[in-house]
């Protein structure tokens, strides 16, 4: 905004048009609840893939700030945060944190890694202990495994969150919401929905085009159930994916397989529309090879 008649410091302030500067300091952050982003402090290959969604923010003002918490697990939490420039709207995205040593039981066994090999044969050799160090190894080992397979099957069309970034084992992704609720919450889990006849005939073909289009890259989730795939209205969105298997390479790769399509039949089953599960399962087996 321009003064007028023109002010020269010293003179009596004019009369008329006042101008007034509002501004926001950044310098001071509560440390308790906030950081400077992150985004660019990670390598090139610890971003989303390119080009991001318009909602993704890449601005180096940007401020990090704690929400609260989404979900709970034994191996990781999960935690809302938003990513603004302060005094301008943000973006919030789940924050999936792997729990450190002190803190965390993993539970899945080693015949999902089973096929995978590691560069360090001192990672192995701790991982095969259980050592300290070989927990530090496991938490970054599933973080990274999730990180690749969000990446991979983003690229490839496969509906998961958009990774935004990798940080040690911090993962930043899409916060997936209902857009069917008022203020567009959480998309709720599979699980926890009631859907129409129409609308679990559509589920069904997505959870068929899910499954195939995984084996056509030589995987399986691994660990599919109602419970790690969200409701997104009439999309299904899956997610929990550090355990994916190799389909190939893994001696039980395919058993994997058969038990992600009986927990999906099983489910749908359950909700009144039958769905055989061995024809399922052979359906998306011909597809992988």
């Amino acid at each position: 905004m321009t003064l007028s008649p023109p002010f020269h410091p010293g003179s009596p302030e004019p009369a008329g048009t006042r101008f007034t500067l509002d501004f926001t300091a950044t310098d001071d952050l509560d440390e308790s609840t906030q950081r400077w982003t992150t985004y660019w402090d990670v390598e090139r290959l610890c971003r989303g893939p390119e080009p991001a969604p318009g909602w993704v923010v890449a601005d180096r003002a940007a401020v990090d700030t704690e929400l609260g918490v989404l979900k709970t697990g034994k191996e990781a939490d999960v935690f809302l945060l938003e990513r603004a420039v302060p005094g301008t709207p943000g973006v919030v995205m789940a924050a999936k944190r792997y729990r450190s040593p002190e803190h965390r039981t993993f539970h899945r066994s080693a015949t999902y890694t089973e096929g995978r090999r590691m560069r360090s044969t001192r990672s192995t050799r701790a991982l095969e202990k259980g050592t300290r160090f070989g927990r530090e190894v496991a938490a970054g080992q599933w973080a990274s495994s999730e990180w690749e397979a969000l990446r991979e099957l983003w690229l490839a069309g496969v509906p998961v969150p958009y990774p935004v970034q990798i940080d040690g084992t911090e993962i930043l992704m899409e916060l997936v919401v209902d857009p069917e609720s008022p203020d567009l919450a959480p998309a709720p889990r599979l699980a926890a929905t009631r859907p129409d006849p129409e609308r679990l005939r559509s589920y069904v073909e997505q959870v068929r085009d899910l499954l195939g289009a995984l084996a056509r890259r030589g995987i399986a989730h691994g660990d599919l159930s109602p419970y790690n795939v969200l409701a997104a209205g009439e999309r299904l969105v899956v997610i929990d994916l550090p355990q994916v298997v190799d389909i190939v390479a893994n001696p039980t790769g395919t058993d994997f397989l058969l038990r992600d399509c009986r927990n999906m039949a099983t489910w749908f089953t359950r909700r009144g529309l039958a769905v055989d599960a061995e024809d399922l399962f052979a359906e998306v087996l011909a597809q992988a090879y």
